[in-house]
């Protein structure tokens, strides 16, 4: 089976590039990663974050809904805690009238914020878990299904309804979202970039032996979404990588700021910093096509996966696009089209079928 591949972009911030033209980046980019083939296309939501600017994942996904017209568009995630499930259930029942059969709804519990926002977001979300509880409100009000009598949602729905429902994926890092996802027969993605992988084992693990069937769902379907960045070359790439790679050193020291340049990132390496420079390069997904292609296919065989979503960061939106271009190159995904960057280099493609 051809492994599928998604995306999941989260509006990263960086030095010299105003906030509101990452937003238009982004829908530029998921137009691109349709033309590229790619599966799936997923936004974030984070809040009072410098470095993250995708704060509102159903709005981004309207506007890459009225761009796209075959990528299915996603939100990784909706942190439920902050909503009411009735007001989400209407937002993505707005989504999928726009976008017939194309809607996920991606959901979470971590607050994507500090604890200081997130309880400006919501003042009563820390009462109690009532996580499990939502997500069984939002599945019957996005179906259509008829909550029972004594439920204080019985006799109210979510509209518009229509032929068709968004697909619910339960999102984690942790073993408690993928048992949440078995126990309900729900889709499920481990943030395998959060993690650098750790834990995946005994989540995916607990996912699949504690899967129980459901009304949407015969049989476990899991994903893992991973940073992967790639070049022509190995070392163009890692030098690309040094923009993350100095965020995520700079997050380790407490401090969060938008992308440097890989320029101005590469150079910034102090040598005492060198050693944890060098285990972050081990770790990452970062290299040639082949590389690359080899590393998230032996993902894929290792989990039983037949698609991987995929998260780039860089400074120059050029890179980010190549990076994807050449991943899609490499595994095989529908042929580029007239307005994708390798097309528009002139470069030869092998007509394949679509993924």
């Amino acid at each position: 089976m051809k492994l599928k591949l998604s995306v999941l972009d989260q509006s990263v911030g960086v030095v010299g590039r105003a906030q509101d033209q990452i937003i238009r980046q982004t829908v530029e980019l998921a137009q691109s990663c349709e033309a590229m083939g790619y599966n799936r296309f997923w936004v974030s939501e984070h809040h009072s974050h410098p470095g993250i600017l995708g704060t509102a994942p159903e709005i981004l996904m309207a506007a890459i809904a009225m761009k796209t017209t075959r990528i299915r568009i996603g939100s990784a995630g909706v942190m439920l805690p902050h909503y009411a499930a009735l007001k989400v259930a209407e937002q993505f029942r707005v989504l999928d009238a726009l976008a017939p059969g194309r809607i996920d709804i991606g959901l979470g519990r971590a607050p994507g914020s500090d604890r200081k926002t997130a309880q400006l977001l919501n003042p009563n979300q820390f009462a109690s878990d009532q996580f499990p509880q939502q997500i069984l409100e939002l599945k019957a009000w996005l179906s259509g299904t008829p909550l029972p009598a004594g439920h204080p949602g019985h006799g109210v729905f979510a509209y518009p309804q229509s032929e068709t429902c968004p697909q619910i994926w339960v999102l984690g890092s942790s073993d408690y979202g993928a048992q949440l996802a078995a126990h309900f027969g729900l889709p499920y993605a481990f943030a395998h970039f959060i993690t650098d992988g750790q834990g995946a084992d005994q989540a995916m693990g607990l996912y699949h032996d504690g899967f129980k069937p459901s009304g949407t769902l015969a049989k476990p379907h899991a994903t893992l979404c991973v940073w992967a960045l790639v070049a022509e070359t190995q070392q163009e790439a890692l030098k690309q990588f040094s923009s993350r790679a100095r965020f995520k050193m700079d997050r380790n020291y407490g401090t969060i700021s938008p992308l440097m340049t890989a320029q101005a990132a590469h150079e910034s390496f102090r040598p005492e910093e060198m050693g944890a420079l060098q285990q972050l390069q081990q770790k990452a997904i970062v290299g040639d096509p082949k590389e690359v292609g080899d590393r998230l296919r032996g993902l894929a065989e290792r989990f039983g996966l037949d698609e991987i979503v995929v998260i780039t960061w860089a400074h120059e939106p050029e890179v980010q696009q190549r990076s994807y271009a050449l991943l899609a190159q490499e595994l095989g995904l529908s042929p580029l089209s007239a307005e994708s960057p390798l097309a528009a280099k002139g470069e030869s493609q092998e007509a394949v079928a679509v993924a």
